[in-house]
């Protein structure tokens, strides 16, 4: 492979859904400065709409706005089917019900606006790996939501095996070993947007929230996932 297909292989592509067309530019600028992101779109949020996002292939959506009928949990409740894409809110407030409102919402990546460029950049990066982007100041708020919770509606697990296929199976003894996205796509010939969208799927279908949950769950119905 060489060297700009390798580059090519790892790309993350993101839409900027930014009303101030200024930071819109400079975002576009940073990101298009970092060899790992491509800008597979852009436009103020009046004049853009969902489909925009998963036409464009959009892996992560950057928003500098709080509007939750954008945002991956909503616009699954609405279509019926899963939004393809993650979500980085950007220059938000320190208020802790509109930062648990985003996260209700499916919003992964929650930045105040001190946040730095390089940070912007990281939390696209670990959005896109899976991971969940959380301002210190928030986390405890986080925390006590989710206790809370959990004194009101006790977690449960579905009581059927979830059916998995050959593939799904293959792809998570992957995830086990500790493989990347980008790892699995290669090993198994697939792209890396659908490798994102199929362990999307899965954690949802084994009710599990992370990737090391789904990988524990997966083992307790019997399915063989070594590592």
């Amino acid at each position: 492979m060489s060297p700009s297909e390798n580059i090519a292989a790892s790309t993350i592509r993101v839409f900027l859904l930014i009303e101030n067309r200024l930071l819109r530019e400079s975002l576009a600028r940073l990101f298009r400065n970092r060899p790992d992101l491509i800008v597979a779109g852009q436009s103020g949020l009046s004049e853009a709409s969902p489909c925009q996002v998963v036409d464009t292939q959009s892996e992560i959506l950057v928003m500098d706005s709080f509007v939750a009928d954008w945002l991956p949990g909503n616009l699954a409740h609405h279509n019926g089917a899963d939004a393809p894409f993650g979500a980085v809110l950007i220059g938000m407030e320190l208020d802790e019900k509109q930062f648990l409102a985003a996260v209700r919402a499916g919003a992964t990546g929650y930045l105040l606006k001190d946040a730095g460029a390089s940070e912007v950049v990281e939390a696209v990066r670990a959005v896109f790996r899976g991971e969940a982007v959380c301002p210190p100041q928030l986390c405890c708020t986080l925390f006590q939501f989710v206790a809370q919770a959990a004194k009101e509606l006790p977690l449960q697990y579905p009581d059927s095996r979830p059916n998995l296929t050959l593939r799904q199976q293959q792809l998570f003894t992957l995830v086990a070993k500790g493989f990347t996205n980008k790892e699995i796509a290669s090993h198994l010939n697939l792209s890396e947007f659908t490798v994102r969208n199929n362990i999307h799927r899965i954690l949802k279908q084994v009710g599990a929230s992370s990737r090391g949950e789904a990988v524990v769950t997966i083992r307790a119905y019997g399915y063989p996932i070594s590592s």
